[in-house]
């Protein structure tokens, strides 16, 4: 960084040197005396480069990737800002300062919405999951311990939260290894009943309509339906990099690990959802009686897993057991991970100004404990189940977390571009940063826009998408509506209110400023941890 940059924000030579670890000196600065648009983060930085890796796939791989899927069979067939600004909450603060204040605003509540419903999605799911062995658990009681469990995690310390995670995630990336390891085997005849089926569900000799099924309609109309809602489904499984992002703010040495747990989650993720996409076809076809059984009768846990319902097939006695126990840590690491991202993307808004002050505060170890509190307060709606069957509980939480993770992505989108077009305004090359994405810029200038454009215009796009059912003949639903819809319609309405209240400016290119004094923090920290 040189010293044009350092200087960008003008008092930025004021900040005082920041001891590795734990700089004091500035953490304990009077809130009242810092700069209204820079409130110091008491957060600690203490995730190592094993925890953040692993962030992403405990955040993503899930109930989505082992039972889920197999709704989606039977519908379709089988057919660098963070590294170089690694901040609190940073996507979501970007958006603040690279384009509007009014548009962070908007994002922050959005991915905190997104973030917040995911907790009892999962709370749902864990309970349902559970039921694979026994119902007579209270549901109450379940809900109750799980919010305990993510309360103790999040709160005593980061460390704790992110050394569960690493292994309750690694109990995931096993799962998903073995299921595709399961597939294979078995498909070429290591099976109880020496059946080399092969590809058999997806020759249309065998199986009618193999390899796409129809979907509400029948003959091209209805494969194009099961095709899209095989893609509304996997639009709820792109997330991954965005919760490797939200603990830049807590990594350790972030400009050197950043980088490698983001190509990490990268390629692993698209691993694991393309390998097990193919898996699941092959393992059932995808109107096998068993499995349109158990999603229409909602069955607990892997009861409604084709992998199970496959080993089920294959005489195979203990594995679904096996099977159903790493569902269930999946669940947990799942909205473990969802408390955490949630709690910091409060936190970030409140060092931004958009929301309560008191929401800065820390606790001794650097967790942003009311943040932590309120997040956990809003997860009681999970309590809902206690009166509506859980797999439509499910489902709604799906559809609203769908719709908010499409704008959360458009908007990240977005902010790139005017990332991107402002470090060319002010003459600062990428290959000063200390990661370079791929492909970016991809044969020429004119191609990133276009890159670029087309992730914005299609995330916006399938966020519209998403409830179209419900506007079929006789399938009009009130409650699906409104969780497919809502946060399109309360997003934009949430940049107005913020942009006319404050009469926020659209960012200037020449002008906008790269977070320079968090930038010198993160420089003198990393100066010391390698001196």
């Amino acid at each position: 960084m040189d010293d044009k940059d350092r200087t960008r924000d003008g008092d930025a030579d004021s900040v005082k040197k920041m001891p590795l670890g734990a700089p004091d000196e500035i953490r304990n600065v009077d809130d009242d005396k810092a700069s209204a648009s820079f409130v110091f983060d008491k957060t600690r930085r203490t995730l190592k480069n094993r925890h953040i890796q692993l962030i992403g796939i405990g955040g993503t791989v899930g109930t989505a990737l082992f039972v889920q899927i197999g709704s989606s069979l039977t519908k379709g067939g089988p057919a660098e800002m963070v590294t170089w600004m690694p901040i609190s909450s940073p996507f979501v603060r970007y958006a603040d300062r690279f384009v509007d204040p009014a548009l962070g605003f908007c994002a922050g509540v959005n991915f905190f919405v997104f973030e917040t419903a995911l907790i009892p999605f999962e709370i749902v799911a864990f309970n349902v999951v559970l039921q694979f062995w026994t119902d007579k658990i209270p549901t109450a009681s379940v809900i109750c311990f799980l919010l305990v469990a993510y309360c103790l995690l999040n709160v005593f310390a980061v460390r704790f939260y992110g050394e569960s995670e690493f292994w309750l995630a690694l109990g995931k990336a096993i799962l998903a290894v073995g299921v595709i390891i399961f597939t294979f085997v078995t498909m070429v005849g290591g099976n109880p009943l020496h059946d080399a089926y092969g590809f058999r569900y997806w020759n249309p000799a065998k199986v009618q309509g193999a390899p796409f099924a129809e979907y509400i309609q029948t003959g091209s109309l209805g494969q194009f339906m099961g095709f899209l809602a095989c893609l509304i489904q996997a639009s709820f499984t792109i997330a991954g990099p965005d919760y490797v992002s939200m603990a830049a703010g807590e990594a350790h040495d972030p400009r050197r690990n950043m980088p490698q747990a983001f190509s990490s989650v990268f390629y692993r993720l698209t691993a694991f959802f393309i390998l097990g996409s193919l898996c699941v076809g092959t393992v059932v076809p995808y109107n096998d009686p068993d499995l349109l059984h158990a999603i229409s009768n909602a069955h607990p846990g892997a009861g409604a897993s084709p992998y199970v319902i496959a080993m089920q097939h294959l005489k195979i006695p203990v594995l679904p057991h096996i099977m159903n126990a790493l569902i269930l840590s999946a669940v947990f690491s799942a909205g473990n991970s969802y408390v955490f991202c949630a709690s910091r993307t409060l936190f970030g808004l409140a060092l931004e100004g958009k929301a309560p002050r008191f929401l800065t505060r820390c606790t001794g170890s650097g967790v942003p404990i009311y943040c932590v509190a309120l997040t956990l307060g809003i997860s009681l709606i999970s309590l809902l189940q206690l009166s509506n069957n859980a797999a439509v509980v499910i489902q709604w939480f799906v559809n609203l977390v769908t719709a908010s993770q499409l704008m959360n992505y458009a908007i990240i989108s977005f902010t790139y571009i005017r990332f991107h077009k402002a470090l060319k305004a002010q003459g600062i090359s990428r290959d000063s940063l200390p990661h370079k994405s791929f492909w970016q810029p991809f044969c020429g200038q004119v191609s990133i826009y276009a890159h670029t454009y087309y992730a914005f215009v299609a995330t916006f796009t399938m966020a519209f998408v998403g409830g179209y059912t419900v506007f079929l003949p006789g399938r009009w639903d009130v409650p699906s509506f409104l969780f497919s819809y809502t946060m399109i319609a309360v997003v934009p309405l949430l940049f107005i209110y913020w942009k006319v209240r404050h009469s926020t400016e659209w960012q200037p290119l020449e002008t906008m400023t790269f977070f320079e004094k968090e930038r010198m923090l993160v420089d003198q920290y990393e100066e010391e941890l390698h001196s």
